[in-house]
């Protein structure tokens, strides 16, 4: 019936106090993958186990052609020795400062460090830009296309 289940995991780095974790995450939050021979049995033996809500695309599920198994599986093999980083800012981002003397300011990623989970901002204070050093990833927040900021 069942042969095979997947659960695609990835390493994740998170910084936090200045100690560096790597924990485990689900690359897809709430799906998985069932290598099963597919009989009414099977069906619902799956449907029936908890926390399975049903199957991608509701009804009856179609099963994936050999290549996408291989492409996912092939995916999943080459992320299995990476690291991916919580916190996805890159230089020239836009900003806003959450916490410090610098609070509700907007600037622009300078310089990241994942490693130590700090970056350096350049804001703008009374028309002069500033630099603003060793900001925690804690202490700002990216500033989405929508909130107006050039």
């Amino acid at each position: 019936m069942v042969q095979e289940v997947v659960v695609a995991p990835v390493n994740v780095a998170e910084v936090k106090w200045c100690l560096s974790k790597i924990s485990e995450k689900r690359l897809w939050p709430g799906y998985a993958l069932v290598k099963m021979i597919l009989t009414d049995d099977s069906w619902m033996y799956v449907k029936d186990t908890n926390g399975v809500i049903d199957f991608l695309g509701g009804g009856k599920p179609v099963p994936l052609s050999t290549a996408e198994v291989g492409e996912i599986l092939q995916d999943l093999q080459t992320r299995k020795g990476e690291v991916a980083y919580k916190h996805k800012l890159e230089v020239g981002d836009p900003v806003k400062i959450t916490d410090g003397v610098f609070v509700n300011f907007i600037g622009t990623v300078l310089e990241v460090n994942h490693e130590k989970g700090r970056l350096s901002a350049m804001v703008s204070i009374f028309g002069r830009d500033t630099r603003v050093d060793d900001l925690e990833f804690w202490q700002v927040e990216e500033v989405t296309e929508d909130a107006g900021v050039e």
